[in-house]
């Protein structure tokens, strides 16, 4: 990281190759934490061209006092939670059914693989996700799949870091509750068939 403060020295000064470089240093990084955040890689690269940009025309805001890529993150962060926020069709069970083709009802066979149980409890924990709140949501992503520390989501959040141990807990009880309703759904589509 000792090269970036002379990037964004050299950026600041017009020099665009500069910028073309820290856009090199924190392109990967940035790209698959935006998977986790948005749950499409389509999705992801569309919200890093688009933080990349802002942060190229607002690079003279940027103060130091964090990381370069702390502050390129709550960018992006801010971009994806402002695109879902734009396309917010909350989507039923029902409608999750028919885009991922997956059925919650079939029932299961006993002989199924692990693999194929992982990918079931992955679909199953992504559509509770996508029924919490955009906050529950963010500080949900920026813990338990970021692995993010309080102090880092408290200044990608600008929220305390009481306001981040308390979000979490609603974050992690109403997924809870959003898990267990789509099992109760499985299970009663399964004994009706």
């Amino acid at each position: 990281m000792g090269e970036e403060p002379d990037l964004i020295d050299r950026a600041l000064k017009g020099d665009r190759t500069a910028f073309t470089r820290l856009v090199l240093l924190n392109q990967d990084r940035l790209f698959a934490s935006m998977i986790q955040v948005t749950g499409s890689p389509d999705e992801a690269e569309e919200v890093v061209q688009e933080a990349f940009i802002r942060a190229f025309v607002k690079l003279d805001t940027f103060q130091r006092n964090s990381q370069f890529f702390t502050w390129l993150y709550r960018i992006a962060f801010n971009t994806a939670l402002t695109r879902r926020r734009r396309r917010r069709a909350r989507v039923s069970l029902d409608q999750f059914q028919e885009k991922s083709g997956i059925e919650l009802s079939d029932e299961r066979v006993q002989s199924v693989d692990e693999p194929m149980l992982q990918q079931e409890r992955i679909t199953m924990v992504r559509a509770a996700m996508d029924q919490l709140t955009d906050e529950h949501r963010a500080i949900l992503v920026l813990r338990e799949m970021e692995d993010r520390s309080y102090e880092t989501i408290a200044e990608i959040l600008d929220i305390s870091i009481g306001t981040v141990r308390s979000r979490l807990s609603r974050a992690r009880a109403q997924l809870k509750l959003s898990l267990e309703a789509i099992m109760k759904a499985e299970e009663s589509s399964a004994n009706e068939s």
